[in-house]
Order: C-alpha cells, then structure tokens, then sequence
C-alpha cells in the first residue's frame, strides 16, 4: 500500500503555495495523501513560519503532541520545513529528537531524499542551504484549489526592516524570467483556473535581477493577454518601489483586480525611520491617492504593527491618523513580537505588554468602525462574486454560499429568495454569480436575495469532478515508493539496440 501523508502549513500565502510544492513533490514520489481525519498519516510535514513568537510555539506544540502517536505508530516519520525550520535547524531535533528531517526554505526539493535516506539510516536529517537550490517553481505541485492559483515571481528580499526576520531566512531576491511565469499561468487557465494571485516578497521589486525596473508593470500587462484568465492578484508590494506604472497597468489591464495590499506598519515618520521602511506617511497617502484616483472603487488594505520599540503615544496617534485617512478596506493589525536576530529585538524603549495591548485594541476598533463604514457603501450594489471552497465558516447552517468579489471583500450569499427554487445544487466552486448586497459587516458583507445571475465555468466543471489542477516538474533522481512501473518489452527496430 502507499505511503500516505499530511502537510500542516503555518504563516503567509508563500508557505501555503510551498506546501503545495511540498504535496506534489511527496505525489510524484510516490506517496498518497492521508484521508481527511486522519490522525496517523506516515508522513506529517509541518511548514513552519517565523515572523511570530506564536509560530515557534505552536510548533513545538504539535510536535509534542505528535511523540506519543508516533511511539505507537512504528515506520511514521515526521519533517519540518519552512522559516522556522532554516532559523532553528538542529535545534529542532535537540529539542525534539523524534523528529526525523529538518530542511530549510532553499531546499524543498530534497525532501523526498531527506525521508528515504532517514528511514534508511534510522537517523535524523537535517539539511539547511543557504541559497536557492532550484527555483521552487519548477518543482510539481499539487494545486489546492480549481479555481485560484498561486505564481510565484520572485522569492527571498533585499530589504533590510529592522522587525523582519524574512530576508535571513529566504536570502536574497531571485526572479523569475517573465516567459516562464506567463507560461505558469497559462498553464493554470488551460486547466479551468480563473484567477492567478503573483506571489513576491517585494512584487514592486521584480525585475532587479534583469535590470528592468519596470518589469511587474509589463508583467501584469502581458496578463492581460491570456485569454480565460479573469482576475489577477498580486501580494505584497513594498511603499518604497511603487511606481506609477503599475498604477496605469492596475487601471488599464481589464483582468486586474482593483484591489491593493499595501503593508503600512506605521503611520508614524519616526517608527518608519527606526523600522528602517525607506518611505514616509506622505509618500504613502500619496500612492494611495493617486490608485483612487485611476481606480476610484479599490480596496486598500494593509499590515500595521503596534507596540514597536521607542514608540511614543503621539507615534501611535499619527498611526491612527493614517489609517483614518486612507480607509482601508481591511487591515492585518499585529503587536510587535521580538524576534532573535533582528535589529529591533536590542533595541532600547521595548514597550510593556499592557501598552502594546491597550493600543492594539484602539487601532482594532479604528480599523473597524472605518471597514464597517466602507463596507456599508456597497450595500445595495450587485458585485461579481467567485465562489469559493471553505470561506464561510456558517453556510452549513445559513444555507449561503461564499465567495471573493472582485475587490477582494468576502461576500456570503443567499442561493435562493424566499417563495423561490433553490439555486444550490448548480452553483458550485469556480463558478460566478452576480448577486445584489443586502448587509455589510467590518469583515465581510451579506447578500441574501437569490442570485441575479449565476455562470457555470471549467473551474466549477472540476470542482465538481474533484479534480485539482497540477503543475508537474522534473523530479531527477529522487527516490520513490512501491514497486517500480513495469517497462514495456521493446517491439521492432531500433529500440532493440
């Protein structure tokens, strides 16, 4: 029987997309996934994160509550992989020797390797780079969704902000060459998926390798090029490498979605400088006026971290200031954590947890009062909702369905209108509806009359046949399970010789 195994991801959209190299990696090699409430895979892959001092935590965690299963369950064998695991390296195994590989960010690729040559040697692995081995995206993968992609453009940051453990870990940028991300994507729309996000440390940033400084303007451009793709994405970029090109390439490119991630961290000039961010709140309020102005319906959201060292309450007010200004749509609010290597963990003026704590909960209901009041403008106005897998934790019990509307804000929808026949059993995930908003939230509107009108896609088609797109790779001389393919006897000719 094959192998099977699990992968637990923790952290940003780039460990998501990693892990899903990982899951195809693990498939070509001949394993199989585990079944959903499976407790004892053969393989639990965890995908570790490092920005926060939670992530270590709950890693840790897991791997304690994994020892016992693992005692009970000879032949299973565990890895840890991503940020925490290039950070940490052998100290996961001093820490917890029943793990059986350590692989870091560069070197996702050997993981098949790193598990055989374990159950091999009965011995730990650990294996750390320290530079890209083979750019991750020509290794298989195993897409989780029909509908949306990640692209990977770039990996690694040449930024230096002092709070951000991320650079030492992914190194420096690497970029793709556009031919090959274009030809990613096309394969993506051949197979049904509708929407691309382009994944980058620093997207603004592509092209640095090439010296094209406008290389992500053009990229976004030749998206708009490929028939059957309807929406892309793209995240994070960096305040400082904006430029008014991709602003025009936003506008102009109908497939783009008028939506914008912009991290902010601070709304302060003084904690921006000590963050060494090399823009100012000016520059920033600038760039957004200037994407309302060619996209008057974007949504702008945003990063921002309270609490970092030497932060004054006057700081924190022009933080507040900001947010009040530019009105985001939505805002990931963090409390600064200190984090081993970086500038910022020595800083002087570390701020007492109740003050870091009494300001973050200001900044939340900041941030809500201004999402709810943006949210409410919407209310009334039909949107184009792709339906997704998995975003609405209610829909059982509603009844809804949920989706992303072409801004990016979470809609939950009503598959029917009282008196009328239910549209759920046609609608599925990958599909579009048009559908009218009824009631907005800070975090997500409503629209609870029956849908105006409902597109069937590809996308949908797979989703209902379970089918996954996958990205295959070249997977040279790793190792596989089971017993080998059986080789046709050779017929005539030349094969013979």
């Amino acid at each position: 029987m094959a192998r099977t195994y699990n992968v637990v991801t923790y952290g940003c959209q780039m460990n998501v997309h990693d892990s899903e190299r990982i899951s195809g990696l693990l498939e070509q090699a001949g394993y199989e996934r585990a079944p959903a409430g499976d407790d004892t895979p053969d393989i639990v892959v965890f995908n570790t994160c490092a920005v926060r001092e939670n992530a270590d935590n709950r890693l840790y965690g897991n791997l304690g509550r994994l020892r016992p299963v693992k005692d009970k369950h000879p032949g299973m064998q565990i890895a840890v992989g991503g940020c925490l695991a290039q950070k940490d390296r052998g100290e996961i195994v001093r820490k917890a020797p029943w793990v059986d590989v350590v692989f870091g960010t560069h070197n996702i690729g050997a993981l098949p390797v790193l598990l055989e040559r374990a159950r091999h040697n009965a011995a730990a692995e650990v294996e750390i780079l320290e530079s890209l081995d083979v750019f991750p995206s020509t290794l298989p993968t195993r897409r989780e969704s029909t509908y949306a992609g990640w692209v990977s453009i770039s990996v690694g940051c040449n930024n230096t902000c002092t709070f951000c453990i991320v650079p030492a870990l992914r190194g420096k940028e690497k970029d793709r060459r556009p031919g090959d991300i274009l030809s990613e994507v096309r394969a993506l729309v051949d197979e049904g998926v509708l929407e691309v996000t382009l994944l980058g440390q620093n997207v603004n940033s592509y092209g640095v390798e090439f010296g094209d400084r406008y290389a992500f303007g053009k990229l976004l451009r030749a998206c708009g090029d490929i028939d059957g793709l309807e929406r892309v994405r793209f995240t994070s970029p960096h305040p400082k490498d904006f430029t008014d090109d991709v602003i025009a390439a936003m506008a102009e490119t109908p497939n783009v979605c008028h939506s914008l991630h912009m991290p902010l961290q601070s709304g302060s000039d003084d904690v921006l400088k000590a963050m060494r961010r090399s823009y100012r709140s000016e520059r920033y309020l600038g760039i957004i006026e200037k994407v309302r102005a060619a996209m008057p319906d974007a949504a702008i959201t945003t990063d921002i971290i309270v609490g970092f060292p030497g932060e004054t309450e006057a700081d924190f007010q022009r933080t507040l200031d900001v947010v009040r200004e530019a009105r985001f749509s939505s805002a990931f609010t963090f409390q600064y954590s200190k984090r081993p290597g970086t500038p910022a963990a020595t800083m002087d003026g570390q701020l007492p947890k109740q003050v870091v704590q009494e300001r973050y909960e200001r900044l939340v209901a900041c941030v809500e009062e201004i999402t709810w009041a943006e949210n409410k403008r919407l209310v009334g106005e039909t949107v184009e909702v792709l339906v997704a897998l998995g975003e609405g934790r209610k829909d059982e019990r509603t009844g809804r369905m949920s989706g992303r509307a072409r801004d990016g804000r979470l809609v939950h929808f009503a598959t029917e209108a009282p008196g009328t026949d239910s549209m759920a059993g046609q609608i599925r995930p990958g599909d579009i509806v048009h559908t009218t908003i009824t009631y907005a939230a800070p975090h997500h509107l409503n629209a609870d009359g029956a849908p105006v009108a409902h597109r069937r896609t590809r996308a949908g088609d797979a989703a209902e046949a379970g089918r996954s797109p996958r990205t295959p790779g070249v997977l040279l001389g790793l190792p596989t399970i089971g017993a080998p393919p059986v080789v046709a006897a050779p017929t005539a000719g030349c094969a013979t010789h």
